[in-house]
């Protein structure tokens, strides 16, 4: 009767432990007990190929998680593929990771129309779009789109918008305003600010220019801008070609605003410095990651510089959108380490929705990243900044966002 029972209880406990070992360890798609395989798609291509730089970056911070140990032990593999920032080849190269590869998530989709272009396919398919790159407020959209998460360098374009107007509004009361903005869906998310902001008081919006990706410049919408002598000049822009040429011309030609620049192009390597240093002193964008700053003596900066020379030695630690990429790697080794066993598609989606006060490196003092079920937006809040033509210098108290 002893043995009996004894061999009972083993035969339960042998039985509960592959149980408890079952539902603690789940994989989907992409997934072993040594590997995460994720995909990827960067413009190493066409008119923003600078951006490209930010999967270099990416690929580095994996990189030195795998030398590390990994992942709960897995290693990460980001397949990342060039889409040109053409939408048309962001839904090929989607296709090819998803079908072909048997990935387990797409990561890091650079920009809102190439996001926007997979975003049907991945939620039709239940692949989870996690962490694309815009800051576009149609993302936080967990009913329509249940398998799709954006992480923003910044608060979204409608609140950057409305950030901008009031800045600008409280420093003159009386200002009126002129807006050169890219015609797509993420230029369009920052006029939707910019409407709500002049719903009220429309005479005070004297012009609004849109311009496309593909235009060779835009010298000629900022010479139209200028003629009306508005006292503030929005550019809204991701592309770091117009955004330079922006702020060049509007020099060029004298006419002197109160300028806000993108978040998405406070960039001083690939948008000032081509610009000109004197023609974009004074600046104001927004920001929620640390700016650059030599004498600072702050470890996350100098862990990210250390990173970048050590890691990524042809790329300069000044160019900021290096400091995006790496708080993003961060970002997602951390939602990765969340999830724990549980790696199926559909945990990964539940812990990128159930984030809670993740102070990722490099985010700016009284900033965490936030998620629910309903509510699916990481971030919100921000500071302004101006460039002083050296550096950026935080202008304005923290602002919270809707």
């Amino acid at each position: 009767m002893t043995s009996f029972k004894t061999g009972l209880g083993l035969a339960l406990a042998l039985t509960l432990g592959a149980s408890t070992a079952f539902a603690q360890k789940a994989y989907g798609p992409g997934v072993t007990d040594t590997e995460i395989k994720f995909g990827n798609t960067m413009p190493y291509s066409g008119p923003a190929s600078s951006l490209g730089t930010v999967g270099k970056i990416m690929s580095a911070y994996f990189a030195m998680i795998n030398e590390k140990g990994g992942v709960n032990g897995r290693k990460l593999n980001m397949i990342s593929l060039d889409d040109g920032f053409a939408p048309p080849k962001t839904v090929e190269a989607a296709k090819r990771l998803v079908e072909n590869d048997q990935v387990a998530f797409v990561y890091g989709t650079m920009g809102t129309a190439p996001s926007s272009a997979i975003a049907k396919y991945l939620n039709v398919n239940k692949v989870p779009q996690v962490f694309l790159i815009s800051s576009a407020s149609k993302w936080n959209d967990p009913k329509g789109m249940p398998w799709s998460i954006a992480l923003p360098w910044a608060p979204n374009y409608s609140n950057e918008a409305n950030f901008d107007i009031a800045y600008a509004l409280k420093k003159n009361p009386n200002a009126k305003f002129a807006v050169l903005y890219q015609n797509d869906d993420s230029g369009k998310d920052y006029m939707k600010g910019v409407n709500e902001a002049f719903a009220k008081m429309p005479d005070r919006l004297l012009k609004v220019t849109p311009f496309e990706v593909t235009d060779p410049t835009v010298d000629s919408q900022v010479v139209s801008l200028a003629a009306t002598k508005a006292d503030v000049f929005l550019i809204y822009s991701v592309t770091p070609r117009a955004c330079a040429q922006a702020i060049r011309k509007a020099w060029e030609i004298g006419w002197r605003p109160v300028r806000f620049l993108s978040s998405g192009c406070a960039n001083i390597e690939t948008i000032l410095k081509p610009a000109g240093l004197d023609a974009a002193k004074d600046i104001i964008t927004l920001a929620s990651i640390k700016p650059l700053d030599p004498a600072a003596k702050d470890p996350e900066l100098d862990a990210y510089v250390d990173f970048i020379k050590t890691r990524v030695p042809g790329v300069d630690p000044n160019y900021s959108s290096g400091e995006y990429a790496y708080y993003s790697a961060a970002t997602l080794v951390a939602l990765l380490k969340q999830c724990g066993d549980n790696l199926t598609r559909e945990n990964i989606m539940k812990q990128a929705h159930n984030l809670k006060g993740l102070k990722a490196p490099l985010l700016l003092p009284g900033i965490t990243l936030n998620t629910t079920p309903d509510d699916v937006t990481p971030l919100r809040d921000g500071y302004l900044m101006q460039f002083n033509g050296e550096k950026f210098v935080v202008i304005s108290d923290l602002m919270k966002g809707k």
